[in-house]
This record gives C-alpha cells, sequence and structure tokens, in this order.
C-alpha cells in the first residue's frame, strides 16, 4: 500500500533569505495573474480555453520581457502554471456537477504566498536546500520518511514553513482491534461514541476566541492600510494561527486514540458545507432566524467537524480500519432499545425519552448507539463499507 504524507517545518530565516523567497512567491503571483488575466481575454474574444501546454511555452519570452525572472526557479514558475490549470478544471468540474462554482481569482499580495519545487531540493540533517536560494536550516522535530516527491514553501503570520510530501510503500495493514464505535458529532460536544465516551474540547480554547474579540475591536478602529493597521492585523494573525494549532492538535489527539481503538468508525454522512451555508438569503427573499443560524455555523465550524473527519479517514487507512458513512435520517429520533421513531421522543438537547418503551438515555448517547447499531452494522453486513 502507498502511504502519501506531508511534513512541514519552520524555517530558519534572516533578512536575506526572506527576501529571496518573498521575490520568489512574488514572482509567482505576478506569473499566476498575468496568464489568468490571459485565459479570460482569450475565452472573451475568441471562445478559447487555453491550457497548461499553451502557457508554459510562452515562459522564456516572458522571461526576456522581465529579466527579473530569470532569478527564479523555472520549475516553480511552471508550478504555478499547473496551479492555475488544476484551479480552472475544478471550476469546469463544478460546473458539469451542477454545483455552485466559484470562478478562479486573482492572487493578491500576502495572502498564500508559497511556491512549490516538483524536485532539485536536497536535506541534509536540519538543512534543506532550495533551488536558486541555497541551503536553509529549519526546526527538525521528526524524521522525514519516504521519498520526497515535491516540496512547498509558504508564508504564515510568523515566518517561512518547508513542506515535504514523501510517498511510502508498505504491507498492507491489519487493524489490532476488532471492535465498532458509532460517533454522533454534536454542537454541545464535538462526539459521542457508543461506548459513553464523550470528546470535547478544553476551556483554553474559550480564552483565546475571547482574546481574538478584543484584538479584532482594535483592529477596527485603525485606518486601513495604515502602519498601525498592520501592526494590528499581524497581532490577530497570530491569534488565528494560535486557535488554529490548539484545533489541530486535540483533534489529531483523540482521532489517533479513536482509530487506535477500534477497527470500523461509524459517521453520520453530513453535508458540512451545505450545513454551515449562510441563512440570510436575498432582498426579494429574507432569511428567517439569521442570527441563530449564524452562530450554529460558527460553532460548527470552530468544533472542526470535517477536519475531524478526515483526519479519521486517512488513519483508520493506515492503521488497516475504515470509515463507515450512514444515512443522518432519524438517528436522533430514534429509540436505540425498542426502534419507534417520532420528534417527540427527543424532549431537549440532552434528553431522550421514548413515548412507547419509557426509555430515558442521553440523546446524543442514543444516536451513537442507532449510528452504530440500526444502520452501521447493517450496511457492513451488506458490504457496503467505505
Amino acid at each position: 500500500m502507498k502511504i502519501v504524507k506531508a511534513y512541514k517545518y519552520k524555517l530558519k530565516t534572516n533578512l536575506i533569505l526572506e527576501g529571496k523567497l518573498s521575490q520568489i512567491s512574488g514572482s509567482c503571483r505576478f506569473v499566476y495573474n498575468l496568464f489568468l488575466n490571459q485565459r479570460i481575454q482569450e475565452y472573451k474574444t475568441d471562445f478559447v480555453n487555453v491550457n497548461y501546454y499553451d502557457q508554459a511555452v510562452q515562459l522564456p519570452s516572458l522571461k526576456e520581457e522581465y529579466p527579473w525572472l530569470k532569478e527564479v526557479p523555472s520549475q516553480a514558475l511552471q508550478q504555478t502554471l499547473k496551479d492555475l490549470d488544476m484551479a480552472f478544471k475544478h471550476f469546469f468540474r463544478r460546473c458539469k456537477n451542477g454545483e455552485v462554482p466559484g470562478f478562479p481569482r486573482y492572487h493578491k499580495k500576502g495572502i498564500k504566498d508559497s511556491f512549490r519545487y516538483p524536485q532539485g531540493v536536497k536535506v541534509d540533517g536540519n538543512k534543506v536546500y532550495l533551488p536558486k536560494v541555497g541551503w536553509v536550516k529549519f526546526y527538525k522535530s521528526r524524521d522525514i520518511e519516504g521519498t520526497i516527491k515535491n516540496t512547498t514553501i509558504s508564508r504564515k503570520c510568523d515566518g517561512w514553513y518547508v513542506s515535504f510530501q514523501t510517498e511510502k510503500i508498505v504491507s498492507e495493514p491489519i487493524h489490532k482491534s476488532t471492535t465498532t464505535v458509532g460517533i454522533d458529532r454534536g454542537v454541545k460536544h464535538l462526539a459521542v461514541c457508543s461506548d459513553t465516551t464523550e470528546i470535547n474540547f478544553n476551556a483554553n480554547l474559550d480564552k483565546w476566541y475571547a482574546r481574538l474579540t478584543i484584538e479584532q475591536r482594535k483592529l477596527s478602529r485603525k485606518k486601513k492600510f495604515s502602519n498601525n493597521w498592520y501592526k494590528q492585523k499581524k497581532v490577530v494573525s497570530k491569534i488565528h494561527k494560535k486557535i488554529s494549532n490548539i484545533r489541530n492538535d486535540f483533534l489529531h489527539k483523540e482521532s489517533t486514540k479513536l482509530s487506535k481503538n477500534h477497527a470500523v468508525i461509524v459517521l453520520e454522512d453530513l453535508k458540512i458545507r451545505n450545513m454551515t451555508k449562510s441563512a440570510k438569503g436575498t432582498i426579494e427573499e429574507p432569511g428567517v432566524n439569521v442570527k441563530a443560524k449564524s452562530g450554529l455555523n460558527r460553532v460548527i465550524l470552530m468544533q472542526g467537524w470535517y477536519s475531524f473527519q478526515s483526519m479519521l479517514e486517512y488513519k483508520q487507512k493506515y492503521s488497516g480500519g475504515t470509515v463507515m458513512y450512514v444515512n443522518p435520517k432519524n438517528t436522533s429520533l430514534k429509540c436505540s432499545k425498542c426502534g419507534h421513531i417520532s420528534k417527540n421522543n427527543r424532549r431537549s438537547q440532552a434528553l431522550f425519552v421514548c413515548e412507547e418503551c419509557s426509555y430515558t438515555i442521553n440523546a446524543d448517547y442514543n444516536a451513537s448507539v442507532n449510528i452504530k447499531n440500526s444502520v452501521g452494522h447493517t450496511d457492513y453486513a451488506c458490504g457496503e463499507s467505505a
């Protein structure tokens, strides 16, 4: 089985190195925007869809027109054009599937500054060689396993990072456990498992959200694009990154525990993107309970439902387990003891009392048992595993 992993480390930079990295990322942004504009104009005038190969052959002549592009690795510019081509492919795929597509946008300075090397990168201990940059040290927190396929350099609010994507061939794993668990994701609890385990974020996250609110108010009072505005924006960005780090660290730890202890994990097949859409509506058809829906969306996104789901998927794959998805219909309204389904069964957010057999239980736990037993085992027995 092929395992694809990414190893991300922070680079040890100085002003000279940061200038070189900024120059390369800025040149890639320039090429992306230039050729995006070319695609738009070609389609408007001649109704022609330009592809990657049509634009890649223009890079040598573009370097003659803009000599400073010669100081940038050619492969980084080529990868930028591949990213642009992939953005259009995704756009047309969404149009074909009847989704609401997002047209490729122009890249802005300071937002997602990054570039990629498909080859030519060397790693020696805690140093990495980047073409046309040189040897750069990084904080090596763990060893890199597998063959490096590509290397991405990106800028965050606290500095530059290097990410190695690796591939490794291993024998097909067999999970050590034989148990199955159903998981009900919620608002009050991130997850409630059918083995009575509750997964909740610690209170430390609330402290950072309170601080974020204060700093965002300060930012709103600054004159936009002034020096003080940029300074305050950096403070806000660092808090966002801190919250993201805390959330990811927690989700990784909890998903690892579940993956190690259970061979089959059953989840509801939730359309999270649709669930978190705004209820504002339009001027002609304004939404209802917009404020309440906005608060619900915020909590769902804060919990990181989709990230939690993605982590479980790849960790189960690498450990020999599986993640199954079942229809969420009536999982919270069905009695896990007698099977009676009624809206009146769920008396409140936390309490479930069956009208038929008077079975009283925590509502989230009841839903997780239904996910595991009533639906999960039925699908698994029929061979409909993920």
